[in-house]
């Protein structure tokens, strides 16, 4: 649903926009909890469903930032927080010291808070709702739990990378 939630937004549908991204958010909840439930989660999934999950938030931020509906400093920090995570396992292989990245709390507390914010967002402007100040409460709460995130991965990585050359 990313290229369609993407053009609805760069299009000002933002209706249809609120009711996709609200459609692929509860469908990722319900996939992750039958997974969990029923004992059907897959090496590949585990992989597969935070990949979607942020190529979601990212292409829904970056949209949102460059038809200026949000700031770009918010788009700036929650996307460099993803290139960082990404960049530091690459980083981690090339020098032969693969780390496995668990989720902390903050980080799904985090991707909760950015998926309420987003979905605020695109209600108030498909509805013409003022949601003000929640959405600018929301936005301060996903600008500090990004935060609290980055430095928790890491903190994570350096003890990894660390604890993996004292083990050399």
């Amino acid at each position: 649903m990313v290229p369609i939630v993407v053009w609805a937004i760069a299009s000002g549908r933002m209706q249809l926009a609120f009711l996709l991204f609200l459609a692929a958010a509860v469908s990722d909840g319900v996939d992750g909890f039958l997974a969990k439930r029923f004992g059907m989660k897959t090496e590949l999934g585990a992989y597969l469903d935070p990949l979607a999950d942020k190529i979601l938030i990212v292409s829904i931020y970056v949209t949102l930032g460059v038809t200026q509906v949000i700031p770009l400093w918010i788009v700036i920090l929650v996307v460099s927080r993803d290139f960082m995570i990404v960049g530091a396992i690459i980083l981690s292989w090339l020098v032969d010291m693969p780390v496995a990245i668990k989720p902390h709390l903050i980080s799904k507390l985090n991707t909760a808070a950015q998926i309420v914010f987003a979905c605020l967002v695109l209600a108030s402007r498909g509805y013409q709702i003022s949601a003000e100040p929640v959405l600018t409460l929301v936005m301060v709460l996903v600008a500090v739990l990004t935060s609290l995130s980055v430095v928790l991965y890491l903190a994570q990585w350096v003890r990894h990378i660390n604890s993996a050359e004292a083990g050399s």
